[in-house]
C-alpha cells in the first residue's frame, strides 16, 4: 500500500473553493505497508502558502507526526495556517488597473480600504495552500531514516481569514467535512448570493458614509463564469420612484479577468456613500435632492447570467436633535469589514492617568538661593488621557441585534470618520478616517421583538491611544 491521504477539508478546492481558516484542518495520511515493516517511521508534510503558484520559497515548514494506533498521521494546521492570514486595512491595486483602487479618484498611498472609490484586491485575507505529503523510516532499527516512496501532494486550497464557530453547522461526506460555504449562499456569483458578511441585506447610513463590501471571486468553481464582472447600482426616491426615471444608476466594473492569484479570490468594493460621492457625480446629485432616498446594490457574474441578492442601503434622515452620529467599523466572522452609525445620543468620558512629583523649591545649584514662586511642590511629571464613548442605536430588528454579536466578539474596532470636501492631492488622511478603539462593553444581552418590544442597544469603546502632554 502507497501512502495515501485518507482524510482533508471537504470544501476549498477547485470544486468547491473557499476554506475559512479559522476551524479544525484535519489532514491524515496512511502507508500501513511502510508502517507494518520499517522502524522509526514518520509522517512529514511540507506546507505551502502563496499568492499564485507555489515555489520551495513558499514552503512554511515542515511538519513532522508519527503514527497512531490505526498506523495514520493526522495534522490540525489550524493553528499554523491562521497565522498567514489577517485583515486587510489598506487598499490593494490590481496590476492590470490600477486606477481603480482610488481615493477620490485619485491615488492616494496607503488608502484606508473603507475609502476606496470602486475596487481594491485583498493582500491578506486570502491565500493559496497546499500541502506535500511523504513517509520516512529505516529499513533496521538501527539504519539511517530514508524516504520510503514518492511525495504525494494534496489539491490546491483557497483559505481565507474567516472563522467557524461551534454551531456552524458541518457536512460530512464519507470521512471528510467541512462548512458549505454555497449551502451558507457566501458565493456572491451564485444565484441569491452574499457579500462576505452576515449583515442584514437592508442597512442604514448618513450620506458622510464609508464602507467596503467584500466578496468571493471565482467562487465556488474556479473558471470565468463565477467572478464579479460588475456591481450595479440603482438610485431611488423616499416614495421608491427611481431616480430620475428607469434605468438610472451606476455601474463599476470589476478588473477581473485570472484565475492566477489568491489576490482576485476575495475583493472589495466601495459601496455606501461616502465611496460612491467620490466619483459619482450622479450619486452626488442624487443626495442632494434626495437626503432622505435609497439605493440597491446588486453583483452580477461574467457574462451576466447570474445575479446575487439585492442589497438596500437607506440614507438616513439628518435629526433636529443635535446627536453627532458614530460609525464603527469591525472585523466580522468572515475576516473582512462589517459597519454601523449610531445615530442616537451618545456620551464621551475623560479619564486622566498622572504621573506626580515633589519639585524642590528654588534653585540649589548657584552660590545664592534663588526663589521663584512658580517652583516648588507637588507637580505632575506626565499626563496621560483616554476617551471613553458609549453609543446608542436607533430601534432595530431582530436580525439587527443578532449581527451585533458580531461586534462584541470582534478582536478589531475602529471609529471610522466621514466624507469631508477637500482638494487634490488628497495626501492628507493619514490618522485622519481610521480611530482604532477597543470594545469595553462586556456583556450582551440578545432581544427579541416578543420580550423587548421596540429593542435598543448600547456600545461602549475606549479609544485605544491616548492623549499626550508634555513631559516636565
Amino acid at each position: 500500500m502507497a501512502l495515501q491521504i485518507i482524510q482533508k477539508p471537504l470544501f476549498g478546492d477547485a470544486s468547491n473553493k473557499g476554506l475559512p481558516v479559522g476551524q479544525q484542518l484535519i489532514f491524515s495520511v496512511l502507508d500501513a505497508t511502510t508502517v507494518a515493516t520499517y522502524f522509526n517511521v514518520k509522517y512529514r508534510a511540507q506546507v505551502y502558502v502563496y499568492n499564485q503558484t507555489p515555489t520551495s520559497a513558499d514552503s512554511i515548514g515542515i511538519f513532522e507526526t508519527t503514527p497512531n494506533n490505526a498506523g495514520a498521521g493526522i495534522w490540525d494546521f489550524r493553528p499554523v495556517l491562521e497565522t498567514f492570514v489577517s485583515a486587510d486595512n489598506l487598499a490593494v491595486s490590481s496590476p492590470t488597473s490600477a486606477s481603480l483602487t482610488r481615493y477620490k479618484t485619485a491615488e492616494v498611498p496607503n488608502t484606508p480600504m473603507h475609502l476606496i472609490d470602486k475596487y481594491s484586491l485583498n493582500a491578506n485575507s486570502a491565500k493559496r495552500l497546499t500541502i506535500s505529503f511523504s513517509v520516512y523510516g529505516s529499513i533496521t532499527a538501527t539504519d539511517p531514516i530514508i524516504q520510503v516512496g514518492s511525495n504525494v501532494g494534496s489539491s490546491q486550497f483557497t483559505m481565507f481569514n474567516g472563522v467557524l464557530q461551534y454551531d456552524d453547522v458541518l457536512t460530512l461526506d464519507n470521512k471528510n467535512y467541512g462548512y458549505d460555504l454555497q449551502e451558507a449562499k457566501l458565493y456572491t456569483a451564485k444565484a441569491t448570493g452574499k457579500f462576505l458578511s452576515n449583515a442584514p441585506t437592508t442597512q442604514y447610513a448618513n450620506v458622510d458614509d464609508y464602507g467596503a463590501f467584500a466578496f468571493l471571486n471565482f467562487m465556488p468553481i474556479a473558471n470565468d463564469s463565477y467572478a464579479i464582472e460588475e456591481i450595479e447600482f440603482k438610485l431611488y426616491q423616499k416614495d421608491g420612484t427611481q431616480y430620475p426615471g428607469v434605468g438610472a444608476g451606476e455601474i463599476i466594473t470589476s478588473p477581473i479577468n485570472t484565475l492566477t492569484k489568491s489576490a482576485y479570490e476575495l475583493m472589495y468594493a466601495g459601496v455606501f456613500p461616502g465611496n460612491l460621492r467620490g466619483w459619482s457625480s450622479t450619486f452626488r446629485a442624487f443626495i442632494l435632492a434626495h437626503p432622505d432616498g435609497y439605493y440597491t446594490i446588486k453583483s452580477t457574474n461574467f457574462g451576466g447570467t447570474i445575479s446575487s441578492s439585492t442589497y438596500t442601503i437607506n440614507l438616513n434622515c439628518p435629526t433636529n436633535l443635535g446627536y453627532t452620529p458614530i460609525r464603527l467599523t469591525w472585523l466580522n466572522q468572515w475576516g473582512v469589514w462589517d459597519y454601523y452609525t449610531f445615530t442616537q445620543k451618545s456620551t464621551k468620558s475623560i479619564s486622566t492617568k498622572r504621573a506626580p512629583y515633589n519639585q524642590i523649591s528654588g534653585t540649589w545649584n548657584e552660590e545664592t538661593l534663588g526663589i521663584s514662586g512658580y517652583q516648588g511642590g507637588r507637580k505632575n511629571f506626565r499626563v496621560n488621557t483616554s476617551e471613553k464613548i458609549k453609543m446608542n442605536t436607533a430601534y432595530v430588528t431582530e436580525e439587527e441585534g443578532l449581527w451585533f454579536e458580531e461586534l462584541i466578539n470582534s478582536p478589531e474596532v475602529y471609529i471610522l470618520n466621514g466624507y469631508e470636501t477637500e482638494t487634490p492631492p488628497y495626501d492628507t488622511i493619514t490618522n485622519k478616517y481610521v480611530e482604532p478603539v477597543t470594545l469595553t462593553t462586556s456583556s450582551y444581552t440578545r432581544k427579541t421583538r416578543a420580550n423587548d418590544k421596540l429593542m435598543q442597544y448600547t456600545i461602549e469603546v475606549e479609544k485605544s491611544k491616548n492623549r499626550r502632554t508634555q513631559s516636565v
